[in-house]
């Protein structure tokens, strides 16, 4: 009776053990503003994480779960984390105790498994006191120019971190493509007259959504462009595309499917308009976002029509969709997707740097082409236009049956705003016989 006792409690602790959730590997993810530790778990796990001070400490208590990974090769430099240490606790359970550099603010969360990882137990180290985003340089200035700013261009490598992104045939990750695009994007903003570049993240690591666009606004940013190389179900699929925001929603199925998987990565946010009455604010946003979606759509046209001339277009013109990254009420901003990875051609293309400085020359091209013609008041390309202006011959032209204002602007290389600033006129209606100044494009 003693032995076949003994027998059932062993067999009782050896089941134990066997449903006990592994903790099957560890990775660090340093940013500016915080630091992500990731744990792959085989399953679900019930944990709790709390804090404690004298020295710094953050404990992770990780129910019914036993340890296969080591802490000690984790690389920890750049991170808050002195060390980190774990023990068996309750006979069961795991204690992981992070040594802290400084005190911090934890946030935890659980991710499903995607196609390069399984369950995993996020563990968020917010620097609450410390530096949040790279502090926002004021405009640069051309000193030669009259004191006028530079254009400020916020370039967003998509994805980063514990998110790779799509991932192509060959396991090329998207967010390693994108980072060097655009870094390579920004280094040719930054070489042009009148132009300043900043990047949303300049190493592989994960900024939520939403503070993608709070950066931009940081940086005062006249526009924000996000890249992207993204990937279909099949890979049939092919081209680089340029999106700007729907409030309606996508344009097309694939527009659509690509909007719902680049918003699962952040489901949280919003535009905040505090003191306005409601109605009043949602006038002002939607005049503003309006305004932002029209200049969106005329950047992009001119980003596509140049990245045409080098890479093969999945779509002839514009799309819009419902990108979290594109919803700043208040900035114009564009979504380029560099290629699909999934298709086996565009991945290895978007592997090679000759072709990812190619489109990023042509993006550039694209955007330098559209703030030539309209540029933000108080630019030194604003400034130069209009010295051109000044100093250019100015015609004249006699409105014929059937012209429209926007018609004569088009064949003149000029835009309407201008043609009724130029000419005095409060709106865009003219009348046969009427004769109109047109400035020298």
């Amino acid at each position: 009776m003693l032995a076949a006792g003994v027998g059932a409690l062993l067999l009782i602790l050896s089941m134990a053990a066997q449903s006990a959730t592994r903790v099957e590997g560890v990775r660090v993810w340093p940013a500016p503003d915080h630091t992500r530790l990731v744990l792959d778990v085989a399953g679900q796990v019930e944990h709790n994480i709390f804090s404690l001070k004298g020295p710094s400490r953050l404990v992770i208590d990780l129910k019914n779960a036993d340890l296969k990974t080591d802490f000690g090769r984790l690389d920890l430099s750049g991170s808050p984390i002195r060390k980190i240490r774990s023990a068996p606790r309750n006979g069961s359970d795991l204690r992981v105790v992070l040594d802290l550099k400084a005190d911090i603010k934890p946030r935890s969360f659980q991710l499903e498994p995607n196609g390069q990882y399984g369950h995993r137990l996020v563990v968020d180290l917010i620097d609450e006191g410390g530096r949040k985003f790279d502090e926002p340089a004021k405009p640069t200035v051309t000193q030669d120019s009259a004191g006028k700013r530079d254009i400020v261009v916020v370039v967003d490598a998509g994805h980063g971190g514990e998110d790779p992104g799509a991932i192509g045939p060959r396991g090329t990750r998207e967010k390693d493509v994108v980072l060097k695009m655009a870094r390579t994007l920004a280094s040719l903003i930054d070489k042009q007259p009148g132009y300043t570049a900043k990047l949303t993240r300049t190493g592989d690591y994960y900024i939520g959504l939403r503070n993608r666009t709070l950066l931009a606004r940081k940086h005062n940013a006249d526009l924000f462009v996000s890249v992207h190389a993204d990937a279909f179900r099949t890979p049939q699929p092919k081209g680089a595309s340029v999106f700007a925001l729907s409030q309606r929603g996508a344009t097309s199925e694939t527009a659509r499917w690509l909007a719902q998987s680049e918003n699962r990565s952040d489901l949280t946010g919003g535009v905040s308009l505090d003191g306005r009455d409601d109605t009043l604010a949602g006038v002002l946003l939607d005049l503003s976002m309006t305004a932002s979606i029209n200049a969106s759509l005329g950047v992009g046209s001119s980003v596509l029509g140049n990245l045409g001339k080098v890479a093969k277009l999945h779509k002839s013109g514009v799309e819009q969709a419902a990108f979290v990254v594109l919803k700043s009420p208040d900035i114009p901003s564009i979504l380029v997707e560099a290629g699909f990875i999934s298709n086996p051609q565009e991945e290895k293309n978007l592997s090679t740097q000759w072709y990812r400085d190619k489109l990023a020359k042509a993006i550039m091209s694209g955007v330098d082409e559209y703030f030539q013609k309209t540029p933000p008041p108080g630019t030194l390309l604003a400034w130069q236009k209009q010295q051109r202006r000044g100093s250019a011959s100015v015609s004249q032209y006699r409105i014929q049956r059937g012209d429209t204002l926007s018609g004569v602007a088009r064949e003149n290389e000029t835009t309407v705003s201008e043609l009724m600033q130029f000419n005095g006129l409060r709106d865009d209606r003219v009348m046969v016989g009427q004769t109109i100044r047109i400035p020298a494009s």
